[in-house]
């Protein structure tokens, strides 16, 4: 979450409502009513057409919460009860999709179909530059008014004529996702519908958050992990550092909070992310004295999604180290083998990494647990602190932000080798367009102005991942005064 509104309130709302009806054991008997119960006869609906407009997208919104996606859909007419059973009676195998997001058709249906429109500004000039250079013969001019008009229809945005105009006349409209997506993974499809190539897709979240209307979704496995806790598994809840960031209470609190949901046991990543800082920190020290220019960190699954599929050239100067989440699953599966492992985190692409990793069964981002907590009607400053039995030092607590993985090696070598001076630590934060050109300007030429570059996918760091569950400014407020009361150091 960047800033709060009504899109993440209106995810949020609905996800509750769900949970809501799952605690009380009637989510495939009242489900159906759910729409209805939502936009009410007689209420209003600004930017819908209609209460039945809005109506469908809550229930075309409900599928990916229930874990499914727009081709599970076969007909129209099944109601959203037949989902649910669909979505509570698959296996663990066949709950994991193809894709991580999705787009919903029926709410995405309002942006602009190509990116320039003639403005009030356009005098009708003789020049009509924009009408000559048109390479389609888009640009007419209006008989009526005298003045440019575009033929949408042919029209395909390649902004000659915005760039020939000599008054500004023609104006270009973005396409919110389309401009937040740093690696061009998604477009308008033959239907006018925004679409995401996997093959493509680092998983960053931007675009989920940048929609206006909502329209992207995850694909969540949080009736997974419920149903999982339901049926009497043991289920382990791996939280992520960013965990200071999150809620207005102890972490100890939402600890107790994930407890009463029913999960069996809580284990803080920072615990894993002590031996990622360790391994870590031995390799760059084995590079340096290899020879090798530089070393990215590992942690951001992102960042590994972004080399694999965009700049295959940077792969050798990637750490081979495992990500805190890689060992701390371990970490779980020691202590209780049988048991369903859930990584909770702010992060989309940690799915990515689940996928590859055997030892980590579902992943749930905070928004989503956030929404599970007050499905169960849970009060977060009431609720009985849960102590851990192992604490991880400050440091490996900091992962979560800008910084923090470089400052974490930085003090485990001044301590283990006393050799932190080599580590010459450079950030790289938030993989926008700029920043992925200067990652894939370091892999071509195999240099780079520091040693050791650790690279984070957002802007400051994990505490403001697409999944968080409050706004950029309260993440970072909360993480400064979070990690202040953490004690333990290296």
């Amino acid at each position: 979450m960047a800033t709060k509104n009504n899109i993440m309130i209106v995810r949020h709302r609905l996800l509750k409502e769900l949970v809501k009806l799952w605690k009380e054991r009637s989510l495939i008997e009242e489900i159906d009513r759910l729409p209805i119960k939502l936009s009410p006869k007689g209420s209003k609906h600004p930017g819908r057409c209609c209460i039945h407009k809005e109506r469908a997208v809550w229930r075309y919104k409900s599928l990916p919460l229930l874990g499914l996606d727009m081709n599970d859909e076969t007909d129209e007419l099944t109601p959203l009860s037949d989902y649910v059973k669909m979505a509570l009676g698959r296996d663990a195998s066949s709950a994991v999709k193809d894709n991580i997001m999705c787009v919903i058709d029926e709410a995405c249906s309002s942006c602009v179909h190509t990116n320039y429109e003639v403005t009030s500004l356009c005098r009708g000039c003789v020049a009509r530059s924009c009408m000559h250079n048109c390479p389609k013969n888009a640009v007419r001019l209006d008989s009526e008014t005298g003045k440019a008009k575009i033929d949408h229809d042919k029209c395909i945005s390649c902004g000659i004529c915005h760039e020939s105009c000599p008054y500004h006349a023609i104006v270009y409209i973005p396409v919110p996702c389309e401009e937040a997506c740093p690696v061009k993974a998604i477009s308008k499809d033959e239907q006018g519908i925004e679409h995401i190539d996997e093959s493509k897709c680092i998983y960053c979240g931007k675009c989920l958050n940048a929609c206006p209307f909502g329209a992207i979704f995850e694909i969540s496995q949080t009736f997974d992990v419920l149903k999982a806790i339901r049926d009497g598994q043991k289920v382990i809840a791996i939280v992520a550092p960013a965990i200071l960031s999150q809620f207005d209470a102890t972490k100890e609190q939402v600890y107790g909070a994930f407890r009463q949901i029913g999960f069996t046991d809580v284990i803080e990543v920072a615990q894993g992310a002590m031996k990622t800082v360790e391994t870590e920190g031995h390799e760059l020290l084995e590079k340096i004295e290899e020879g090798q220019p530089f070393m990215t960190t590992s942690c951001c699954p992102s960042y590994i999604e972004l080399v694999n599929k965009h700049i295959p050239a940077m792969k050798q100067y990637v750490s081979t180290t495992g990500s805190p989440m890689y060992y701390t699953a371990r970490i779980a599966k020691e202590k209780y083998p049988d048991a369903k492992i859930v990584f909770v985190g702010p992060c989309l692409a940690k799915r990515s990494e689940a996928r590859r990793d055997d030892q980590v069964d579902f992943v749930m981002t905070f928004e989503e647990i956030g929404s599970v907590f007050d499905g169960y009607g849970i009060e977060l400053k009431e609720t009985e602190p849960y102590t851990m039995g192992f604490t991880a030092v400050r440091e490996a607590h900091g992962f979560a932000a800008a910084g923090g993985v470089a400052g974490a090696v930085k003090a485990y070598l001044r301590l283990a080798t006393e050799r932190e001076q080599e580590s010459n630590a450079l950030q790289v934060t938030n993989l926008d367009k700029k920043n992925i050109s200067i990652l894939s300007a370091y892999a071509r030429t195999g240099k780079a102005p520091g040693r050791f570059i650790e690279v984070m996918a957002c802007e400051g760091g994990c505490i403001t991942g697409p999944g968080s569950a409050t706004t950029n400014k309260e993440s970072k407020i909360r993480f400064n005064k979070g990690l202040s009361k953490e004690e333990e150091h290296y």
